[in-house]
């Protein structure tokens, strides 16, 4: 694996935040050398397991179609050279999502943001079909902190969101287990040895539709052995442990961070 194109650790250590950036139109995917081989993995996935990584309402369809219009067009402009494969008689968000190395998901609006669309082949230990339908309190429930410190103003932030103003942001964990796709739910400790640990990051969008008015969210994921990390730089370590340490026990918990420094500082003695 190589390098990853971004290192969101905080040195004032861990904290729960939206950490919104304004996104240039140009930059909404990224496109690199791993494009081919995620795509096939893509595709295997849709077609092997569609039930895991595909969730549709019918209230999805219309704004489906027009951000399919909107990814060739931005594909067609900022990355020339990419094929531009559609797969006929797909669902279009199916068809949307086999273009780019990102997942997305589309919301709609009625009395509140509910997530109507999506395909989403590599989750971050969570199952997409149980997210369907619901709405951005639900989907984020089992995050710690966030009723409180949160809610509010990702609601109110959705609720301003303008077509001619996108934003992205980054998350990131740590887990034992470097394949981009995993669904499973499961966030036990790391319980090998930190060798076989990976720091896996998301590269997360969000920008409004001008003609449905919906909200698509697109999560690009990269991945990288901590050894490659901690190879590549040289505070990597520190700043990993800080956010480790600072976090809340709810938040080590529900990562699976539980002992986490601690089997880390061990190894490294």
């Amino acid at each position: 694996m190589s390098s990853l194109p971004y290192v969101p650790l905080d040195r004032r250590g861990w904290h729960l935040a939206m950490g919104l950036r304004p996104l240039d139109e140009s930059k909404w995917f990224e496109v690199d050398a791993r494009r081919d081989s995620e795509l096939v993995l893509k595709k295997k996935l849709v077609n092997e397991e569609r039930d895991v990584v595909v969730a549709i309402r019918e209230t999805g369809a219309a704004p489906s179609a027009e951000l399919l219009g909107l990814v060739v067009e931005n594909l067609a402009t900022y990355h020339p050279g990419v094929p531009l494969d559609i797969v006929e008689g797909e669902h279009p968000i199916v068809q949307a999502s086999l273009l780019v190395q990102e997942d997305l998901c589309v919301l709609v609006h009625d009395e509140k943001w509910r997530l109507e669309a999506a395909c989403v082949c590599f989750p971050s230990r969570w199952n997409l079909l149980s997210k369907l339908g619901a709405t951005l309190d639900d989907i984020h429930a089992p995050v710690p902190g966030y009723d409180q410190e949160l809610s509010r103003p990702t609601n109110a932030f959705f609720d301003r969101l303008k077509p001619e103003r996108s934003f992205w942001r980054l998350n990131w964990t740590l887990l034992d287990d470097a394949d981009l796709h995993q669904p499973s739910g499961r966030r036990e400790g790391l319980e090998s040895d930190p060798d076989q640990w990976f720091f896996r990051i998301e590269r997360q969008t969000v920008r409004k539709l001008p003609e449905t008015r919906a909200a698509v969210f697109s999560i690009r994921t990269y991945v990288a052995s901590l050894e490659q990390m901690m190879n590549e730089s040289a505070d990597f370590v520190e700043n990993l442990l800080l956010a480790l340490d600072s976090a809340p026990v709810a938040t080590k918990a529900y990562k699976g961070w539980v002992g986490v420094a601690q089997q880390l500082r061990a190894a490294l003695a």
